[in-house]
């Protein structure tokens, strides 16, 4: 078993013909369903040499982990739960560092089939596709006995983050993913709690590919979701996540969008504070107009100048991440 100060070596080291896949299963208390997940995972799928599993277990205080390795999968355990977020990382850092040119992430409770895996990783080993996401609401179908304020919640963050990246996606909260070795080197992921969003802003951000694909998806009525057990506490920490990514990676956008809010509304006092003076040659009357004005006015200003500030940081993060992203190739084969 591997835990968390474990080093990682190459699972075929100096093979560098060989795809290899590692699929990657987070999971927290999930002795239930991980042996079954294990044993129905394709050991062989057309394109590539090798297919290997991970489970990270989040802190799981049940047998997750040991069952997992008696189906035959890898473990990597934190000591405590971190979330899903930090699973997710540890996985993609594990991949990196042990130079799997394809990752997959599923969830470990059955609700993705893992038969589906092929067609999964067929665009990114085709070159169409940087990352490949299943989607459960493609062609106006959504999945059956899902809850209505969850799949209503769904649709609303993919809007959300389909209006800031300007693209059109259908689901962007989908634990049912493929990274193609580019992707993985590219990402650099801060979210804890759950980073399937800020995924998709990281990598469209740096002009990676991402390709929608439909997928089956069964849920369980009788079962409670551990990452958005409350809706609004998910809507809460997703939309955190949401809004510091596009302050990071839009910064004008951000904050000059903010200055005009403010600006709108100075304008219309400042006209309203003017057009009194001209007409009557006094300010008496119209005092708030242009107190309100000018105040509104300065707090443009304040924002169109962080504006300017923070473009000027995100080139430094930008070169930072260029930086990151040439170390982490000089471990890939």
């Amino acid at each position: 078993m591997l835990t968390e100060n474990t080093s990682i070596t190459s699972p075929q080291s100096g093979l560098e013909s060989c795809a290899e896949l590692l699929v990657a299963i987070p999971a927290f208390n999930e002795a239930a369903t991980i042996a079954e997940v294990i044993a129905t995972i394709p050991k062989q799928i057309p394109g590539l040499d090798a297919v290997h599993i991970l489970v990270v277990d989040d802190g799981s205080t049940d047998e997750t982990a040991r069952l997992a390795e008696q189906a035959g999968a890898r473990v990597t355990r934190h000591s405590h739960n971190k979330g899903l977020g930090t699973a997710i990382k540890t996985a993609v850092d594990y991949a990196v560092t042990a130079h799997y040119h394809l990752l997959v992430i599923m969830d470990a409770d059955l609700q993705f089939n893992p038969q589906d895996i092929p067609t999964l990783v067929r665009p990114v080993l085709s070159g169409e596709a940087d990352m490949v996401t299943a989607s459960r609401f493609m062609n106006g179908q959504h999945p059956e006995q899902i809850p209505k304020i969850k799949l209503w919640g769904n649709r609303m963050m993919s809007r959300l983050v389909s209006f800031l990246v300007r693209e059109r996606y259908r689901d962007v909260s989908c634990g049912f993913r493929c990274y193609s070795r580019e992707a993985l080197l590219r990402l650099n992921l801060h979210g804890r709690f759950n980073n399937s969003q800020e995924i998709f802003i990281d990598l469209l951000s740096k002009q990676m590919r991402i390709v929608e694909i439909p997928v089956t998806v069964r849920y369980f009525p009788d079962r409670r979701s551990r990452v958005a057990g409350s809706i609004f506490r998910y809507a809460v920490n997703a939309s955190n996540i949401i809004f510091r990514c596009y302050r990071d990676y839009f910064p004008l956008r951000f904050f000059w969008g903010i200055s005009l809010v403010f600006l709108l509304p100075a304008l219309i006092l400042a006209a309203i504070f003017w057009g009194h003076f001209f007409v009557t040659g006094k300010f008496s009357g119209y005092l708030f107009a242009g107190f309100g004005g000018g105040f509104l006015l300065i707090m443009a200003l304040i924002f169109f100048i962080i504006g300017l500030v923070a473009d000027m940081l995100a080139r430094i993060r930008v070169n930072q991440e260029r930086i990151l992203y040439i170390l982490k190739k000089g471990k890939m084969p």
